[in-house]
C-alpha cells in the first residue's frame, strides 16, 4: 500500500466547482477503527453543506466530505474483533469517504447484503441509518399509521417510503412531477401528492391526518405540518431545504397534543450510531437480503468528477441516490 491516496477536497466554501481532486495521506486506523479501501461513495445533501460552509465536521472527523462507502477492509485498529481484513462493508463515516481510503469506527459498519453490489450497499449507511432512527427509534411509526414523508423522490424519501410499507404503515408522500409521484407510488406509497399542483394539507386532512411526517423541508412546511398532522400525531424534523425558521401557531400545538422533534445524525455519539447499526442488522438487513427493500439509483460519477455529482443533486431532479465510483 502507498502512503498517498487521490481524494477530494474542499478548497474553499462555495459551490460544486470548489471540490478538486488531490493527493492526501492515506489515514491509520485508531484503536476501534477500521481502514476501509473505498469501491463506492455515497453523495449527500450534508456533503454540499459542508462544502458550502454551513455544516463544519466534528473536531476529530477528516475534513474531507463523504458520509457513507462501501469496500474491503484492509486494516484494523486495536480492539477491532468483528471484522477481517478482506472483508466487504458498507459504513457510516464520520467524514472522508470521497478517497480511496477511509476510516470509521468497526461498530458503524455492516456488511455488504446478500446479492448486492459494491454500488448499490455505498447508498445504504447516511440513509438508512437517518430513515430508521428518525422514523422509527425517534417517530415510533407503527404498523396501520398514516405516514407522510415529504421528498418522496430523494434518497432518503425513498428509502423511507419502502421501510415503512415494509412494517406496515399507510405511505403517504410528496414530489414535484407527476414522474416522481409515479416512481414513489411504485416503491409502496398509497398516495403521492404533486406538492406543485394540490395541497398536501387539503389532502392529508381527508384521509384523517398522518400519525407522523418526516420533514425536509421547513420554511413554510413547518406551519402546514402542524396543521395537517392528526391529533396526538409526531412530526420529524431532518433537514431544513427552505430555512430552519417559521411563524408557528403553538396553540394548535397544545390542542392537537403534538410532538413535535427533529435530529442530526453526524453530531451524535458513537455509541449512539453503534446502537443504530445494531438495529439495523437486525431489523433491516434481512429485508435488504430477500430483496424487499433496495435503495433506488439515480446516477454514477467518477471521483474526480464529484462536482458534477454535487451540480447534479442540486439540480433536484435525481430521483434516488447519487454515487461516485472511487475504486471499483
Amino acid at each position: 500500500m502507498t502512503e498517498t491516496m487521490r481524494a477530494i477536497e474542499i478548497t474553499e466554501p462555495g459551490g460544486p466547482e470548489v471540490l478538486q481532486l488531490s493527493e492526501q495521506p492515506i489515514p491509520a486506523p485508531g484503536p476501534g477503527d477500521i481502514l476501509i479501501r473505498v469501491a463506492f461513495a455515497g453523495v449527500n445533501r450534508p456533503d454540499a453543506l459542508q462544502r458550502a460552509g454551513s455544516y463544519a465536521p466534528p473536531p476529530t472527523a477528516s475534513p474531507l466530505p463523504g458520509l457513507e462507502a462501501s469496500g474491503e477492509v484492509v486494516a484494523l485498529g486495536d480492539g477491532v474483533t468483528q471484522w477481517a481484513v478482506g472483508d466487504k462493508v458498507c459504513a457510516l463515516l464520520p467524514g472522508g469517504g470521497y478517497a480511496e481510503y477511509v476510516t470509521t469506527p468497526a461498530a458503524h459498519a455492516l456488511r455488504v447484503p446478500d446479492g448486492m453490489g459494491m454500488k448499490e450497499a455505498a447508498c445504504l449507511p447516511e440513509t438508512f441509518f437517518t430513515v430508521w432512527s428518525n422514523v422509527f427509534m425517534r417517530g415510533g411509526l407503527q404498523a396501520g399509521e398514516r405516514f407522510l414523508v415529504h421528498g418522496g423522490s430523494s434518497g432518503i424519501g425513498t428509502t423511507a417510503i419502502q421501510l415503512a410499507n415494509a412494517f406496515g404503515a399507510r405511505v403517504f408522500t410528496t414530489a414535484g412531477t407527476d414522474e416522481k409521484c409515479a416512481v414513489c407510488r411504485d416503491l409502496g406509497a398509497e398516495r403521492a401528492i404533486n406538492y406543485k399542483t394540490e395541497d398536501f394539507v387539503e389532502v392529508m386532512k381527508a384521509e384523517g391526518g398522518p400519525n407522523l411526517i418526516l420533514d425536509m423541508v421547513g420554511g413554510d412546511y413547518i406551519a402546514r405540518n402542524i396543521k395537517a398532522l392528526a391529533v396526538e400525531g409526531r412530526m420529524v424534523h431532518i433537514a431544513f431545504l427552505s430555512g430552519p425558521k417559521a411563524e408557528v401557531n403553538f396553540a394548535m400545538i397544545m390542542a392537537k397534543r403534538l410532538f413535535v422533534t427533529g435530529s442530526t445524525l453526524r453530531p451524535q455519539s458513537d455509541l449512539a450510531k453503534a446502537r443504530i447499526a445494531e438495529e439495523l442488522a437486525e431489523k433491516v438487513w434481512p429485508l435488504l437480503d430477500a430483496g424487499r427493500v433496495a435503495p433506488v439509483m439515480d446516477q454514477t460519477f467518477l471521483l474526480e468528477d464529484a462536482a458534477k455529482a454535487h451540480a447534479r443533486m442540486e439540480t433536484s431532479r435525481h430521483i434516488g441516490k447519487i454515487v461516485l465510483e472511487v475504486g471499483a
